[in-house]
């Protein structure tokens, strides 16, 4: 997987950054519409998220040094 650095807001409720809530692959950010899935390792937490422009991303929150990193990204039918 190809890997890229990106900014992500996200909610912190029970824990820091416990899910994203918009993706900034470019300006404005893209809001997240819904979480189709996630899973945990020991290198972070990974998220499959539906943005409002019907974009699919997989996104990790590397718990090492607190990022975010963009692994992939696919239109889908919104």
């Amino acid at each position: 997987m190809t890997r890229r650095r990106i900014r992500v807001d996200s909610y912190s409720g029970y824990k820091a950054d416990e899910e994203p809530r918009a993706v900034w692959l470019e300006d404005p950010p893209e809001p997240v519409m819904g979480i189709s899935d996630r899973w945990y390792d020991p290198e972070g937490a990974y998220f499959k998220v539906r943005t409002r422009s019907g974009l699919l991303v997989l996104l990790l929150h590397r718990f090492e040094d607190d990022s975010w990193w963009l692994l992939k990204q696919e239109m889908t039918d919104a």
